[in-house]
């Protein structure tokens, strides 16, 4: 059957601190997934000169609701601190990204029959790269990224608001440009500690059976895959398809289709559409009965989900170590936010992995991983140096990063550590 729910009478914008209830339906019936201990903020790179400060470091819990089967993390960092003007993420390097984002910009198109001149708005915009998908298609445009990043898109002719998304921007957009037809929010739809002021917000500026489609990690997949790299101080919620239908269903949308798509070695796209009367796919239903059926609400699931982590761990940890003893060299390659929670949870630092080569275009060269202090250096070294191993730690996409590694030259071991340590072939 499909989710009914009431609506809350807790507030939807969590403060500062210690989350003591479900972040979605509000129940205090909340069991621990797992303690990955306290880590520093992932996206917080540091400079030399901070190396020598102290370092802030956070509580990095995963708790499940057994009301609707959220998944969250128990302690939300100050918005402005976690999304700091030198946020140094850009969609845009990317090329798996861009490409997935250009796709979506014409799925949605087709989905919702939008005409050219359609209004669009992204919320958590960044460079922009989505949004100028949609500019090739012939749509308006609006983003919202509090950032610095947003000069990149704003320097690119995207209209950009550099600001966090609330029911005041909403108002603001609103009175400039009128109602949207389309909301988007891609890879940032859990990282919102003002939930409500978002929904509120969405709500205020999508036009009457207007769309919101949002992609968020997708707890089945993450579950599944052993992802919990992908646990750290962005990501207060992991949604089910179910938590998120009870969500929507608060504010008067109704999800009228979702989909899991291949992003981040899984992600769900979910369209809710700004109506109480809209009908579902029927592949909602066909997705909550595979949620259901997977075990979503059972306390064995997560059971064995810490397992293991703790085994991955393990593997890990002794691969570093055993190069280590042998005297060979093993270092990383990519620099996403979560190889932060996997570096920081599994001991490993620069004593086993030296460096992480990064692209030579990522605004995170020449600064150094928070917590492990891994120096972040340009991934020509790897190239010129050839070392024994390298991890792949962006293993999300491992298939594309192999190729392009090899095609310049590397023959080093490569590793993947999630959902357990494998080492490719040649």
């Amino acid at each position: 059957m499909l989710v009914k729910w009431k609506m809350p009478t807790h507030n939807h914008d969590i403060p500062e601190g210690r989350i003591g209830s479900c972040q979605v339906c509000g129940s205090s019936d909340l069991e621990l997934v797992v303690d990955l201990g306290h880590q520093p903020l992932c996206d917080t790179l540091l400079t030399r000169e901070q190396l020598f400060a102290p370092e802030p470091t956070y509580p990095l819990n995963l708790w499940r609701c057994k009301e609707c089967t959220l998944t969250q993390i128990d302690y939300a960092v100050k918005s402005s601190h976690v999304y700091h003007p030198a946020y140094p993420y850009k969609s845009g390097v990317t090329r798996e990204v861009v490409v997935h984002l250009n796709e979506l910009s014409r799925e949605a198109i087709a989905f919702l029959g939008l005409e050219k001149g359609s209004f669009v708005v992204d919320v958590g915009s960044n460079d922009g790269t989505l949004l100028k998908a949609f500019q090739t298609r012939g749509m308006r445009v609006c983003g919202i990224e509090p950032t610095n990043i947003a000069r990149i898109a704003q320097a690119e002719g995207v209209e950009t608001l550099q600001e966090f998304f609330n029911e005041e921007a909403a108002q603001k957009i609103l009175e400039a440009q009128g109602p949207c037809d389309l909301m988007t929010a891609t890879n940032v739809f859990a990282h919102m500690s003002n939930l409500g002021e978002v929904m509120r917000g969405a709500k205020r500026l999508i036009k009457d059976d207007g769309c919101f489609i949002i992609e968020v990690h997708y707890l089945l997949n993450i579950l599944k895959n052993v992802q919990y790299d992908s646990i750290y101080h962005e990501h207060l919620r992991t949604y089910s398809l179910k938590s998120l239908m009870v969500l929507f269903e608060m504010y008067d949308f109704t999800v009228v289709d979702a989909e899991v798509t291949e992003r981040y070695s899984g992600t769900i796209r979910v369209y809710a559409v700004k109506s109480k009367e809209a009908k579902a796919a029927p592949r909602i239903q066909a997705l909550l009965e595979r949620e259901e059926a997977f075990g979503i609400d059972r306390e064995e699931t997560y059971r064995l989900f810490r397992e293991r982590i703790e085994r991955s761990k393990l593997q890990l940890l002794g691969l570093a170590l055993r190069a280590k003893e042998e005297g060979l060299s093993f270092v990383g390659n990519s620099c996403p936010g979560r190889c932060s929670t996997l570096l920081n949870y599994t001991g490993i630092s620069k004593d086993l992995m030296p460096y992480i080569g990064e692209q030579p275009a990522s605004l995170k060269l020449n600064l150094f991983l928070p917590g492990k202090h891994i120096p972040i250096v340009n991934n020509q070294r790897l190239i010129d140096e050839q070392p024994d191993y390298v991890v792949l730690l962006a293993w999300h996409y491992a298939d594309a990063i192999r190729k392009e590694l090899r095609q310049r030259g590397l023959k080093s071991k490569l590793v993947i550590p999630l959902p357990e340590v494998v080492i490719l072939p040649d």
